[in-house]
């Protein structure tokens, strides 16, 4: 005999027996009392046994309800997870993915180009922008505010993160106009392990060291850079170089956003290129993020100007 049961009716089973009281359960479900009691007698009928003893003692589960009722909580259990499942797999398909950054992503059209891919795929996703502060080198993947995100590399904890390298660009360096190394065509970094830096905040000591060339000093046998100040945004660092407070290594192309009035940018030797990349979290198999990346990748691997 095939019985077909309904998920509610076990839920309706579960509760009572949880329970055991029809008036208390009747409220947890949201059904009338005689609704419910009417619903747990179909199913006895159905089942030909009996799940409750009901008495003047109250309500009690049979020999044969004791026996059902794991079987009933696990098959609820799983169908909970199937639905959850469902919707996030429904909310994927029509959900925002937030996209954070920290440096705009301008270089050559990498938004747009990305943007294209992904939408050909997933037309109804919407993509919402995020900017996020340098005091986050992960432009909020670390505290899942972002789901992909631009970043600089080394991130720290990479083991944690996956990414496509979108640019790599030569570092110069930004000049006040009037700093004694302001008119050469390029400077050695061996010329500036002496001058002061300006320091991206000790919250992010990865990217703050990477951006002192920590290495390029050792490979001198410098010593440690002298702080002139420490900046957090791009606004901080003009500032702070028009100040004549210090200088700093930028990535080629961010040069436009320090390289305003009263400041110059310079090649330099002697220190390895920038990598600029699109990174999301190693655990997140979302569908949309593995979407994005995906388009990430393609336009990383586009030949230029395709």
């Amino acid at each position: 005999m095939v019985m077909d049961v309904h998920g509610r009716d076990l839920r309706y089973f579960a509760t009572v027996a949880e329970e055991l009281h029809f008036t208390r359960a009747a409220e947890r479900l949201f059904v009338s009392q005689p609704a419910l009691s009417k619903q747990i007698r179909a199913l006895e009928r159905q089942l030909g046994v009996e799940l409750f003893v009901r008495d003047r003692q109250g309500v009690r589960l049979t020999a044969v309800g004791t026996e059902l009722l794991p079987h009933a909580l696990r098959t609820l259990a799983a169908w909970d997870e199937a639905e959850a499942a469902v919707r996030r797999a429904r909310a994927a398909q029509r959900a925002e993915l937030t996209v954070g950054m920290s440096t705009s992503p301008g270089r050559g059209g990498l938004l747009p180009a990305i943007r294209s891919r992904f939408t050909e795929e997933h037309p109804g996703a919407r993509v919402k922008l995020r900017q996020v502060g340098w005091q986050d080198a992960t432009a909020g993947l670390g505290d899942e505010a972002s789901d992909v995100a631009f970043v600089w590399l080394p991130l720290a904890d990479a083991a944690d993160f996956r990414y496509v390298v979108m640019a790599t660009e030569p570092r110069l360096v930004a000049l006040p106009e009037d700093h004694r190394l302001a008119g050469r065509e390029g400077v050695d970094f061996a010329e500036l392990v002496d001058e002061p830096f300006l320091a991206l905040p000790d919250r992010v000591p990865e990217l703050r060291d990477y951006w002192l060339a920590l290495d390029a000093r050792a490979a001198l046998g410098a010593g440690p850079p002298r702080i002139g100040a420490e900046i957090a945004s791009t606004d901080e660092t003009y500032e702070a170089l028009v100040d004549g407070l210090g200088v700093c290594l930028v990535a080629a192309g961010n040069v436009p956003l320090l390289a305003r009035e009263g400041v110059v940018a310079r090649p330099v030797t002697g220190v390895t290129p920038s990598r600029f990349a699109l990174a999301w979290r190693a655990a997140d198999d979302r569908p949309l993020v593995r979407a994005y990346a995906e388009a990430a990748r393609r336009v990383a691997e586009a030949p230029p100007g395709r």
